[in-house]
């Protein structure tokens, strides 16, 4: 019994022995090395001033930036995450190798920074990794539109920086990591596999923030489909399309097709084909480009781009007129286009430009291969008339 007590004991008294081991290092390294201490002491007080300062002046760049995020603010809430304990590990550790430390309290110490330089590190890279995103998508959430997509990147950065802080301490301490890092490395390729759909819909809206192709309220047209975009989730995004119902499509699918944003348009281009009857004259044909430039910049909102005959068909010369219209809004880009339409109209029959469609002339052949009146009786009804109206008195 007496054997077993004594056994039971024996860790409690290694810690004393080790507590007092210490104690005694300390006391006999403070009173043996007073001068390097005080001059290590006045070198890491000025390390921890210089570190305080930083983070002060992140603090007033953070107070007296704008609402709009830029880089100069990234990098202020960078400063402004400097933690005390890592300003004091610094110091200690600065002193510490300054002075000449006894190897306990040295190992002790130098563990303490590299615990408080790791969680430092991932406190750095996280803010500075979310300040990017935050430059990307938008300071505030509304802006973004992918408020729920912003807190999944918030979470993985976080849990993947500090995981990092977590391996790397455990190494500085001596524990071997290798078949820890391995573990996450199967266990990761592992959930990718088996939510492959869903980590190729998270990336295509990762790939909305920061390319961002379009936003909630922009009109966009993609396949057969134009709408409005409502949402923009992780997986999908949800349209409401000009008949009024409500399309959900994934943001993988999305993004593999030719899209087409009309909420970026700036103006409109009109590309207006006409012909007119082979009967009009060639000084006419000529003329009808400068009609068209006039009847175009006549509108507001139009402006001339160029006017030509360009062919000719079966029953018409065909005319090509191009112009822009400069608005981004469709109800008044008909406006004027039929604005323009109507003065043309107007603006030919002054001239007597007759608009052409299609028609077709047969002609009859005679045995000798003259074109002759394919309706006799309707020739002699026109000559009877025109004898008539010649024996008319004046």
């Amino acid at each position: 019994m007496t054997n077993r007590s004594a056994g039971a004991g024996a860790p409690a008294l290694d810690l004393s022995e080790q507590t007092e081991t210490i104690v005694q290092e300390s006391t006999a390294w403070l009173t043996g090395h007073s001068l390097d201490i005080a001059i290590a002491g006045a070198a890491g007080l000025g390390v921890a001033l210089v570190l305080f300062g930083i983070r002060t002046l992140g603090c007033r760049l953070i107070a007296g930036g704008s609402a709009e995020l830029k880089w100069r603010i990234v990098f202020a809430r960078v400063l402004a995450r400097t933690r005390p304990y890592f300003i004091a590990a610094t110091s200690a550790a600065l002193v510490a190798e300054i002075a000449e430390t006894p190897p306990t309290i040295l190992r002790l110490i130098q563990i303490l920074f590299v615990v408080a330089s790791a969680f430092q590190a991932a406190i750095w890279g996280r803010e500075l990794i979310l300040g990017y995103v935050e430059h990307k998508v938008g300071a505030e959430p509304d802006q973004s539109n992918l408020g729920s997509a912003v807190g999944i990147i918030r979470l993985l950065v976080t849990v993947a920086l500090f995981a990092i802080a977590v391996i790397v301490i455990l190494d500085n301490l001596g524990i071997n990591v290798t078949g820890l890092v391995a573990g996450l490395g199967i266990g990761g390729i592992a959930i990718g596999l088996a939510a492959q759909g869903i980590f190729s819909d998270l990336f295509a809206a990762l790939s909305i923030i920061f390319d961002r192709p379009f936003r909630r309220g922009d009109s966009i047209t993609f396949g057969t489909t134009t709408g409005t975009v409502e949402q923009i989730g992780l997986k999908t995004t949800r349209v409401r399309s000009l008949t009024g119902e409500e399309v959900v499509i994934s943001n993988a699918k999305l993004l593999d097709q030719q899209l087409q944003n009309w909420t970026l348009l700036q103006r409109r281009r009109v590309v207006m084909h006409f012909g007119v009857v082979y009967q009009v004259t060639p000084d006419m044909l000529a003329q009808i480009p400068e009609e068209l430039k006039a009847i175009v910049e006549r509108q507001p909102l139009a402006s001339f781009d160029r006017a030509h005959a360009f062919q000719f068909g079966d029953s018409s010369i065909d005319f090509e007129l191009v112009f822009h219209v400069e608005t981004p809004d469709y109800t008044e880009f008909m406006t004027v286009r039929q604005g323009i339409m109507l003065d043309m109209m107007r603006r030919f029959a002054e001239l007597g430009v007759d608009f052409a469609y299609p028609t077709q002339t047969t002609f009859t052949a005679a045995p000798d291969g003259k074109l002759v009146m394919p309706y006799p009786h309707v020739r002699m009804l026109a000559e009877a008339d025109g004898e008539e109206g010649s024996s008319e008195p004046r």
